[in-house]
Formats: C-alpha cells, sequence, structure tokens
C-alpha cells in the first residue's frame, strides 16, 4: 500500500485496478444516458406511420425530418467532443441530456413539418454530445483489459432504448398518439440530468491532463477508484501519455503520429455502420404496417433489432479486448446476406422477427464495436474530439439512409430489391475494417488496441507507484 508523497502513474492505477462501485456506476449512469439516443430513433420511427396519416403526408416527406436529427448529431460531435475535452466530459454530458430532453417535449407540440424539422435538429445537436463524451469517460476510467467490454456494455443504453418506444406504441400510443413517443422522449432526459449532476464524476484522466500532477479533484476520484491506495492531497500523478493542452486542438492532430490512415478508416467504418443502421431501422415499422403487420407485430419485430443488438454487442465486446479490429470485420461480412434476406418474400412473422434480430445483432453489434475502438486508439488529450469527428462524419454520412430509403419507398421498390441497397455499405465496411486490422496490428504490434504506440523491447515505461 502506498503512502503519502508517492507519485502514480495514472495509466497504471486504472489499469490495475479491480472493477468497483465507482465504475459500476458510470457505466450504468451513462447506459441510461445513451438509452435517450437509442429511445430517440425508435420513437420517430413508430410515430412515422400515424404521423403520415394525421398530416396527409407522403412517407418520403419524413425522411428529411429523419435526417434533420442526424445532420444535428453531425453538427454537435465536434462542437461538443470539443467542450468535452475543454471543460470536462461530465459538463459535456449535462448540457447535451438537457438539449435532447427540451426538444423531444418541444417536437410534441410541434404544429407543421418545418417546426418539427428545426426542433429534430437541435434535438440532434444535445444527441451527438453524448457519444464522444459518454465513450472518453468511460475508456478513461475502465481498465485496458475490460475497457471494450465495459463502453459497449454501456452502450448496450442504445439498444435499451431502442425496445423501450415498442413499450410504448403498445400501452400508451392508442389512448395518446404519437405525441406520446416525444413526452416520453424528453420526461426521461430531464430527470435523469439531476441524478447526473449529484452522481456522474469527472474523468480523472482529463483532471490529470487538465491540471497537472497535483489535482484536488483527481484525488478525490483515485481515492474513490482504488481504496486499497492510500491515496491523499500529496499524491502527484504522471501520465505516459503527453500533455495536451486542450484550448489548442486543430483538426490535425487527429492525423498526427501515425493515426492518420486509421483516423480515415475510423470514419469510413463509423459511416458504413450508421448508413445501414439509419436506412433498415427508419423504415422497418412503416414497410412492416404496410405489408401488413399489426401494431404488435410490428412492435415485436422491431424490438427484435435491438435485442439482437444487445447479443451482438455483448460478443463483440469481449471479442474487441481479445482480438481487436477482427470481428469487426466479420460482423461487416456476414450483415450482408443477414440484411438481404429481410427483403426474402413469403417469410413468417416468426422468420422475419428471427432475419431482423439477427441484423440488429451484426448492423448494431458494428456500430457498437466502432464506438469503442475510438475509445480505445486516441490519447485522453484528443479522445472526446477523435470520437466526436468520428461521430461527426458518420452521421452526416448517414443522413443519406433515410433519404435514400423514402425515395426507394416512393418508386415503389419491392421489398427484396429494397433491402439490397445495405450490401454496397456493408462490403465497404469489410474491406475498410480488413485495412484497419492491418494499420492497428502494425501500430501496437498486437491484435489488441491502445491509446499509445508500442514501445520497442526494452523501452522505458513509468513505473505504477513510485515514492519521492
Amino acid at each position: 500500500m502506498a503512502g503519502s508523497g508517492q507519485v502514480i502513474d495514472i495509466d497504471s492505477l486504472v489499469d490495475s485496478q479491480k472493477i468497483g462501485a465507482l465504475v459500476v456506476r458510470i457505466v450504468a449512469l451513462s447506459l441510461l444516458v445513451q438509452c435517450a439516443d437509442g429511445f430517440d430513433l425508435a420513437a420517430m420511427s413508430y410515430a412515422a406511420p400515424e404521423l403520415i396519416h394525421s398530416w396527409h403526408l407522403a412517407p418520403s416527406k419524413l425522411g428529411p425530418v429523419f435526417s434533420a436529427g442526424l445532420i444535428g448529431m453531425a453538427v454537435s460531435g465536434p462542437l461538443l467532443g470539443y467542450v468535452g475535452d475543454r471543460f470536462g466530459r461530465r459538463v459535456a454530458i449535462l448540457v447535451s441530456t438537457l438539449v435532447y430532453g427540451v426538444f423531444s417535449l418541444l417536437m410534441a407540440v410541434a404544429p407543421d413539418l418545418q417546426v418539427m424539422l428545426l426542433c429534430r435538429f437541435i434535438l440532434g445537436i444535445g444527441l451527438g454530445g453524448l457519444l464522444p463524451n459518454t465513450v472518453a469517460l468511460n475508456a478513461e476510467f475502465a481498465p485496458r483489459r475490460l475497457r471494450a467490454t465495459l463502453i459497449i456494455v454501456m452502450f448496450m443504453g442504445l439498444a435499451v432504448g431502442g425496445i423501450l418506444p415498442s413499450v410504448v406504441a403498445i400501452t400508451l400510443q392508442a389512448h395518446f398518439g404519437w405525441q406520446v413517443f416525444f413526452v416520453v422522449g424528453g420526461i426521461g432526459p430531464l430527470l435523469l440530468a439531476v441524478v447526473l449532476y449529484f452522481l456522474l464524476p469527472e474523468s480523472i484522466k482529463f483532471l490529470v491532463a487538465r491540471d497537472g500532477e497535483v489535482s484536488p479533484s483527481a484525488t478525490k476520484w483515485a481515492a474513490q477508484l482504488r481504496p486499497d491506495l492510500r491515496i491523499d492531497k500529496h499524491t502527484r500523478f504522471v501520465a505516459a501519455a503527453p500533455r495536451q493542452g486542450t484550448h489548442d486542438f486543430k483538426p490535425n492532430l487527429l492525423f498526427a503520429d501515425g493515426l492518420g490512415g486509421i483516423t480515415l478508416l475510423v470514419w469510413l467504418l463509423f459511416s458504413a455502420a450508421l448508413i445501414v443502421n439509419f436506412f433498415v431501422n427508419s423504415w422497418m415499422p412503416t414497410l412492416f404496417r404496410a405489408s401488413g403487420l399489426s401494431i404488435d407485430q410490428t412492435a415485436v419485430t422491431q424490438a427484435a433489432y435491438y435485442v439482437g443488438g444487445i447479443v451482438g454487442g455483448l460478443l463483440i465486446s469481449r471479442l474487441i479486448d481479445r482480438w481487436g479490429i477482427v470481428p469487426i470485420m466479420a460482423y461487416f461480412a456476414i450483415g450482408g446476406p443477414v440484411v438481404a434476406a429481410i427483403g426474402t418474400p413469403g417469410l413468417s412473422h416468426m422468420a422475419l422477427t428471427g432475419m431482423v434480430f439477427l441484423t440488429g445483432a451484426c448492423v448494431l453489434g458494428s456500430q457498437l464495436g466502432m464506438n469503442a475502438v475510438t475509445g480505445m486508439i486516441y490519447p485522453t488529450s484528443i479522445r472526446s474530439k477523435g470520437a466526436g469527428w468520428a461521430s461527426a462524419v458518420g452521421r452526416f454520412a448517414s443522413t443519406g439512409g433515410p433519404i435514400v430509403g423514402g425515395w426507394l419507398i416512393a418508386r415503389r421498390t419491392p421489398l427484396p430489391q429494397l433491402f439490397l441497397a445495405p450490401l454496397a455499405p456493408l462490403a465497404i465496411g469489410a474491406i475498410g475494417a480488413a485495412l484497419l486490422l492491418y494499420l492497428c496490428h502494425r501500430r501496437f504490434r498486437e491484435l489488441r488496441l491502445g491509446e499509445t504506440r508500442a514501445q520497442p523491447a526494452g523501452g522505458d515505461t513509468l513505473p505504477p507507484i513510485s515514492r519521492n
């Protein structure tokens, strides 16, 4: 047990921990935060059929409304990623949660499509800040051996949130109409923001990067993280990753120190996963209802997509911790024929639900896996920004998913051909993942991912704990 006046390598402090109450609290709160993102997309999808009927809209008219939220997310990814690296992950998460909650409520009272589009754009700005900052916060509290696992467990909130609108559809929609999805989607985040204010800690690695070796706030959270060590106000912290001023960030840092090819491929894979996710997810309820499924059958089938995402995400989390990019490449490759099978003519409801389950496992699983990757390859000083830029590029690209889907539906494209459209981004994702696997293996000298280059044999390393 270390004593007063010790010097602690913050990376070793985190990596050698036994998972305790503080980390469990952070993962649980972050999971609840991520429910907002999953709930929002699914809620809009469930509201769409009744909204189209009530407002006498062609389905293609809702394509821009779906995409407005994605554009808002894309805009806010780098912006709130900067806020997270400049002012703290906790501040950025709180701001994002409040913005999302307020504008979800405003969508419920929107008088026309134009106002709804504007509200959804600003709502997307709130949602876009959640990904980079929850990724950074969890990555910086998680030991390397479990980093992908804990990040993806946190992102199970996406899938859990995606299931909840099916419950709302079955229990409340008949009584309160399409507006109920946005009322529930607004009240939940506003209540959660109060909980976050009192219970969510700031990242220790961020505090050390900002404050230097002596940080009272870092001392407070480090003592809770490692109750087995005697950490006090005299403790000094050092980090293996270089300290970077948060105010002087430039996007070219994402391409420095050999990260250029990795960053471009991360952006490509984010784009591929999100395009397919939003293409499939935005229009499934509308297509299933049009094909004759009841509200309850549609709700069950749509929920299967997110249940599949949970299963696929849990599986890929352990695989990434051990095998790095390999499982992401496999998920993209398997996802192609699985998504195409949704359009198979004559499928029974049970068979269709099974195909949707497997689609969720592959498509959401690859998206969750890429979220974990961004939390593992960028250093602390630019981690939120790295995740934010990846999310922004992916969200901008993914705006085409709902729009292309609406265009194909307007052209009365047969269902089998409709679900062939995602094959192109999935194939590109598989090839891109193979290239990323090569670059990451060259950088880290193993399949496992890390935030710093592998040290040459015999290179200097910082001791985990030393006395003055």
